[in-house]
């Protein structure tokens, strides 16, 4: 194909030399702007009705109708593409998916420069926003750096003392922070709610939070208000080395009867068979909350023919990102509560607290230690809050220091910009 090209300062310009070029038969290809100039791309007639085959070119041709057609000019008369551009767009088709790629890529670099763009800028403005509040407002300075030190998150930390009426004294803020956090974290009245009602209750969670330990200690409880022979242990450990034999033993001492099932049709056989005991206490495997058996455990336990109580172990120890992986990994469809263990090894509280407001989960009890059944505690809310202000960070290592305040502020800024709305609901104020 000889496909000329002709670039003038006007379309009129640019229209004239192609005529004069290609005379008034030439097929104009494109037009387009470049630089200010007005660029056309033609090629003669003779050519274009080279690509099509002689015995159809008769046949193609339209009659008493011009070659040339000025489409860019806006007083031109509409007039049909000659049949004789069809092979030049037919080959040029193939090229408009890498067109169209090219084009959403450029598109997607440049939200992703916008996006970046605004998480900047949403930083910077939660860095100085927070600079002035430590001038305007010490007292909010000094209850952030207390609920941080506890192991609250930053985000949490933030919503509340921006919340906080204004006070001369620091200790009148903690004590209005800690209504708001005992107003939002939920804990049973007494343990009626298991020890009385009964039922079916499964302990989850990952590997070495303290399940069969605590499945023993619940037991225990059990077995002391009611007797061992309304009482029923399942495990569903079969993968570690003793697993099974670490609650066999527990049941041994309580006279208890523990049963070991592999799947959902074992679990069914079993709760079938255990449905004249009170209470049934599953002990599970413990699996990482990354790993995709929690989503089979969660459907065993949720396919059971019998309605089965999730209870999700907490280990306080943990951060409190790992215990939101931990919470959304195991939630399915719905969680009945939590317990949370090793309280007695934990440096601050603040996280696990953090975690169990947020996601409105009940608080049964709380394990702070291996004696069986002394360790275990129904959960009160006044003395986990007022513990988890007396558990905050001492070393200094790990404390924030005022120059250091507006930088946490705004990473917790940008993540509290678009969170607001969910803190309103989460936590209530009134």
């Amino acid at each position: 194909m000889n496909v000329r090209k002709f670039t003038a300062n006007t379309s009129r310009e640019a229209l004239r030399m192609l005529r004069e070029a290609l005379g008034a038969d030439a097929v104009i290809l494109s037009n387009r702007n470049v630089d200010g100039k007005v660029e056309i791309l033609a090629m003669e007639d003779g050519a274009v009705n080279a690509l099509e085959p002689v015995s159809t070119r008769a046949e193609q041709q339209v009659p008493d109708q011009p070659r040339f057609t000025p489409r860019f000019q806006a007083d031109a008369p509409s007039v049909a593409r000659p049949s004789s551009v069809r092979p030049v767009v037919a080959a040029l088709k193939p090229m408009m998916p890498a067109i169209e790629s090219a084009s959403s890529a450029e598109l997607n670099n440049v939200m992703s420069e916008i996006r970046s763009m605004r998480s900047m800028l949403e930083s910077q403005l939660a860095e100085i926003s927070w600079s002035n509040t430590q001038k305007r407002e010490p007292q909010k300075a000094e209850m952030m750096r207390e609920m941080l030190a506890t192991g609250f998150s930053a985000s949490l930390s933030r919503y509340l003392v921006s919340k906080m009426p204004e006070t001369e004294k620091v200790e009148n803020g903690i004590d209005w922070i800690k209504s708001i956090l005992s107003r939002n974290l939920s804990t049973i009245d007494n343990e009626n709610e298991i020890l009385e009602k009964g039922g079916v209750y499964a302990l989850v969670g990952p590997t070495g939070v303290g399940k069969t330990t605590t499945t023993a200690k619940l037991a225990a409880r059990c077995v002391m208000r009611h007797g061992p022979s309304k009482l029923a242990l399942i495990t569903t450990d079969g993968y570690r080395i003793g697993g099974y034999e670490q609650l066999r033993i527990y049941g041994k001492i309580l006279g208890v009867m523990v049963h070991a099932v592999k799947d959902e049709s074992d679990l069914r056989l079993a709760l079938d068979e255990l449905k004249n005991k009170h209470t049934v206490l599953i002990d599970t495997v413990g699996v990482s909350q990354r790993d995709k058996m929690v989503t089979e455990q969660v459907a065993m336990l949720s396919g059971a023919d019998t309605p089965v109580k999730r209870l999700l172990c907490l280990n306080a120890t943990s951060t409190g990102e790992t215990l939101s992986e931990v919470v959304r990994a195991y939630q399915g469809s719905g969680l009945a509560g939590c317990i949370l263990t090793k309280l007695d090894e934990a440096a601050t509280i603040g996280g696990a607290l953090d975690i169990a407001i947020r996601q409105k989960l009940m608080v049964y009890y709380v394990a702070s230690g291996q004696r069986v059944p002394e360790d275990l505690h129904i959960a009160n809310k006044q003395h986990l809050i007022d513990r988890a202000f007396k558990l905050k960070r001492e070393t200094s290592a790990f404390r924030y220091l005022d120059e250091e305040l507006p930088l946490l502020m705004a990473g917790a800024g940008v993540m509290h910009s678009g969170s607001a709305n969910t803190f309103s609901q989460e936590v209530s104020l009134g």
